[in-house]
C-alpha cells in the first residue's frame, strides 16, 4: 500500500524506519520529512496543516493511508476533514478526531475528562485574563512548587514549575495578560504539584480495544541533573525500570481502561495513539497530561522495540480489529540521546554541516532537525539528531549511544551527558 506520513522530526524518521520494514508498505511519502527520511522514503514539500493540498496529493498519488506524526494537524481536524470528504473518506487516517485531539489541544478539556471518568490526577483550576487575580489567590491555597500550564499547544514548552509564590503569580500574569506563550496561554491551568518520578505510557486504540506499547521515560530539561529550561526532550529510555508488572497493572486498570471506556461512552472517535504522561507517587500512578500522538524522543526508543509489523498494526486500527492483533516486543532495552544545536531551546543557528554520520556503528541515527544542502547534511532545528542503541540493559544501551555521539560533529553541538543516570 501507499502511505503518507506527516511530520518532519525524529518521531517521523523513527515511524518511517519502522514502516518501510513492512511487506505491506510498497511506497512511503513523508511530508515534509528531513534528511533522514529522504534516505529511506520520498519527501514531499507539503505542509501537514494544508489539508486541501494534502487532498490533491493523496488523490493524485493513490494514497491508501495517512499516518499523522505531530499534534497540530490532529487538533486542526485532519481526521474529520478526510472522513467528511467524499473523495477521501475511504483513506484511513491514523489519529483521533478533532474532538479526541482536544485531550492534547486543551489542558482544561483533558482535566475535565480525567475528573469525569475518575482517573487519578492532580487537583487543579483554570483561569483567563479576566480571572488572573483569582488565579493568584488560588496559588496561595497550594503548597510549593507551583505548576502553571498553558491551556493550548506550546510545543512542549508551556509548563512552568516554580518554587516561589510571588514568582508564580508574576508568571501567571505574564502568561495570561502579556501572552507569554501567545494564544496557547489565553487560558492557564494551575495544578497541585505531585512529587514522584515521571514516565510515559503509550497506547494504540481503534476506538474499542487497545494495545499498550513499551513504556519510556524522557528527559525534558536542557541541563544535566534535570536543570535549566524545558525542551522538546533531550533523551529517552525504554523500558522504564521502575514500571514493574504490579505498577503497570494499576496503570491499565485505573487509567488506560477508563480512558478508552471514556472515549467510547462520550462517542469520541479515536483511532490512533494515546500518550499518557504519568507520575509515580509512592506506588500509585497519576495522569499529568494526555498527548494524542507518539512522543518525541520516546518514539525513537519505542519503535525499535516493536517487533510487530507497524503497518499491519495500523491496518488493524483502521479496520477496528486491534483486539485480535498479537503485539510482539523486543525484550532488550533501548535508549536515545538527543544531539541539539548550541543555544537551544532559546536562540540557535541552523545550517551547520554535520560530519561523522558514516562512522556510527551499532546505533541507529534518527534525524530530527536536518536537511540536505548541496549534497551535505546540515542542521535545521533545535534538536538535530537522536542516537538510539539497544542493550541487554539500559546502561549498556546508553554507553553505546554515547560512544557513537563521539563520532559526530557540527559547530556548537550539545548533548546531555547524564541521560538515564537517575535510574542507576
Amino acid at each position: 500500500m501507499t502511505i503518507l506520513l506527516l511530520g518532519s522530526g525524529g518521531r517521523e524518521h523513527a515511524l518511517a524506519w519502522k514502516m518501510i520494514q513492512s511487506l505491506h508498505c510498497s511506497k512511503l511519502y513523508v511530508a515534509p520529512g528531513n534528511a533522514g527520511t529522504d534516505t529511506i522514503a520520498t519527501n514531499v514539500d507539503l505542509n501537514p496543516n494544508d489539508f486541501d493540498r494534502l487532498k490533491s496529493f493523496c488523490i493524485e498519488n493513490q494514497v491508501d493511508m495517512v499516518v499523522v506524526g505531530p499534534e497540530d494537524p490532529l487538533v486542526n481536524g485532519i481526521y474529520d476533514y478526510f472522513k467528511q470528504d467524499l473523495e477521501l473518506k475511504n483513506i484511513p487516517v491514523i489519529g483521533p478526531s478533532q474532538e479526541g485531539a482536544q485531550l492534547e489541544g486543551s489542558k482544561e478539556y483533558a482535566k475535565q475528562f480525567l475528573v469525569r471518568h475518575n482517573i487519578p490526577t492532580a487537583r487543579y483550576a483554570s483561569f483567563t485574563p479576566e480571572t488572573v487575580e483569582q488565579g493568584c489567590t488560588f496559588l496561595q491555597t497550594l503548597e510549593p512548587p507551583y505548576v502553571l500550564k498553558a491551556d493550548g499547544l506550546a510545543a512542549g514548552k508551556g509548563v512552568l514549575i516554580l518554587s516561589d509564590l510571588e514568582e508564580a503569580k508574576n508568571e501567571l500574569r505574564q502568561m495570561l495578560v502579556h501572552a507569554k506563550f501567545g494564544a496557547a496561554s489565553a487560558k492557564v491551568v494551575i495544578e497541585e504539584f505531585l512529587s514522584g518520578i515521571e514516565l510515559s505510557c503509550f497506547v494504540l486504540t481503534d476506538g474499542k480495544s487497545y494495545k499498550i506499547l513499551p513504556t519510556a521515560k524522557d528527559y525534558k530539561r536542557i541541563g544535566e541533573g534535570d536543570t535549566g529550561l524545558n525542551t522538546g526532550g533531550m533523551g529517552a529510555v525504554s523500558p522504564v525500570p521502575f514500571a514493574d508488572a504490579a505498577f503497570m497493572e494499576k496503570v491499565e486498570n485505573r487509567i488506560v481502561k477508563p480512558t478508552i471506556a471514556g472515549l467510547q461512552s462520550e462517542n469520541i472517535e479515536y483511532k490512533g495513539f494515546v500518550f499518557i504522561g504519568l507520575i509515580k507517587v509512592g506506588d500509585d500512578p497519576y495522569v499529568i497530561e494526555y498527548n494524542v500522538r507518539m512522543g518525541d524522543p520516546e518514539t525513537e526508543v519505542v519503535m525499535p522495540r516493536l517487533q510487530s509489523d507497524l503497518v499491519a498494526l495500523f491496518q488493524a486500527v483502521a479496520s477496528e480489529k486491534l483486539e485480535a492483533f498479537n503485539l510482539e516486543i523486543d525484550p532488550r532495552s533501548a535508549t536515545t540521546i538527543m544531539v541539539v544545536s548550541g543555544g537551544y531551546p532559546e536562540d540557535y543557528e541552523k545550517g551547520k554541516v554535520i560530519s561523522g554520520l558514516d562512522k556510527v556503528e551499532n546505533s541507529i541515527i534518527f534525524h530530527a532537525g536536518t536537511k540536505t544542502e548541496a549534497g551535505q547534511v546540515v542542521s535545521n532545528g533545535g534538536r538535530v539528531l537522536a542516537v538510539t542503541s539497544y542493550g541487554a540493559t539500559y546502561q549498556e544501551a546508553i554507553k553505546k549511544s554515547y560512544q557513537n555521539i563521539d563520532q559526530l560533529h557540527f559547530d556548537k553541538m550539545y548533548f546531555r551527558k547524564d541521560i538515564g543516570f537517575d535510574l542507576f
